[in-house]
């Protein structure tokens, strides 16, 4: 089945792919045939710089329960990070 579930957001960070480290400009999250994982759906994530060709990507495709579980798992450090910037731009 292919659900043409695409999310592409903006990234501002780095991606190491085969030819080592690269800027990323954005992501794209989706859910269908995974590529490699054998799995009959997957959410997968690609990180990419398209500027810089097809070298320029990190993939990963995912059960749909690990991709939960990241997004927990994010959520949490997220917010930890939030509480400690916050209390680093704190006056003392």
């Amino acid at each position: 089945m292919c659900t043409s579930i695409v999310e592409v957001v903006g990234a501002d960070g780095a991606g190491k792919g085969g030819d080592g480290w690269f800027d990323l400009t954005h992501s794209v999250v989706s859910y269908d045939h995974p590529h490699h994982a054998l799995l009959e759906e997957a959410i997968t994530i690609d990180f990419v710089n398209a500027a810089l060709g097809p070298g320029a990507r990190v993939a990963v495709e995912l059960t749909l329960q690990s991709a939960k579980e990241l997004s927990g798992a994010l959520a949490r450090a997220i917010e930890a990070a939030e509480i400690e910037e916050s209390a680093r731009l704190r006056p003392r």
